[in-house]
């Protein structure tokens, strides 16, 4: 683990070149925001930032909610800047239109275990998948239609704009996480949270949300502003794809959790710990301090 930076360094930050984040986080990444900490940024798939979470390496990081659990002893949940939502979540794909118990046994293909994408799948999978799945394959997420197309794994379970462009691909959707999440809690979908280190101290820790929200809504207000940063990192190319996925991500839950985005981590947590995915939260742990 690294020592926090000094007040005249850049804040080490990784979050994914994905165009939620690049448009959330372009303002303050490009020193627009008055007085807000400056970053220094990486770009990394999300299984990456839970990897550098779960090891203590950055001072800010855009995480799965899924990996909370592991690192709330050193890193606090930022109250802005994450990703949570309705009619966003994950889906499950198979190259052949099939039904949920087809899935039985069958081989997997995920971007990661410690995602909420994961949790959300294994939710799922037991209330859904008589007898559950087979084999779980982690690869990363835009590997993970090819693979279902041409039949190196059974199901895919995507996220990000796949929901967007799997079609393309000549994939059907068995299932999608997020829906059967929202019926079954009334809650929202909770997807990526921004954390910092503990060690930065509240002071900065309460400057880093009041950036990050400063950030959002300078987003919101030109949008043209963060276009080309968007563009320069998308994976998907297509501009409307990436103003869909812009618009399902970045809400009113970017600007600030409120109290059905907390009850949504909670209870996405405390339902994954109860089936053994993930250790149980401490009562304060999502506290900010």
């Amino acid at each position: 683990m690294t020592s926090p930076p000094t007040p005249s360094q850049a804040l080490r930050i990784a979050y994914s070149p994905c165009p939620n984040d690049t448009f959330v986080f372009h303002a303050w990444a490009h020193g627009l925001v008055p007085g807000a900490p400056p970053l220094d940024v990486t770009f990394a798939d999300i299984h990456l930032t839970n990897g550098m979470a779960e090891r203590g390496e950055l001072d800010v990081l855009k995480v799965s909610y899924a990996v909370l659990p592991y690192v709330l002893d050193r890193y606090a949940l930022l109250p802005c800047g994450g990703a949570l939502g309705r009619a966003c979540g994950p889906l499950v794909l198979t190259a052949a239109a099939q039904n949920p118990v087809d899935l039985a046994g069958r081989t997997v293909a995920v971007p990661s275990e410690r995602s909420t994408a994961y949790l959300l799948f294994r939710l799922w999978a037991a209330a859904e998948v008589p007898g559950g799945v087979g084999e779980v394959v982690v690869m990363p997420f835009h590997e993970i239609m090819p693979a279902v197309r041409d039949g190196k794994v059974d199901a895919g379970l995507v996220i990000h704009e796949a929901r967007f462009t799997y079609q393309g691909y000549g994939l059907h959707r068995v299932a999608d996480m997020g829906e059967h999440w929202e019926a079954t809690t009334g809650l929202p979908i909770p997807l990526g949270a921004v954390i910092a280190r503990r060690a930065l101290g509240a002071e900065t820790l309460h400057a880093l949300a009041a950036a990050a929200r400063a950030s959002v809504r300078m987003a919101w207000e030109d949008p043209e502003a963060s276009r080309a940063y968007v563009r320069e990192h998308a994976q998907e190319t297509d501009p409307a794809v990436a103003d869909q996925h812009i618009g399902l991500y970045v809400n009113e839950f970017t600007a600030d959790l409120g109290e059905d985005g907390y009850a949504a981590v909670r209870g996405l947590l405390t339902r994954a710990a109860a089936e053994g995915l993930v250790p149980p939260l401490g009562p304060d742990a999502l506290a900010f301090p």
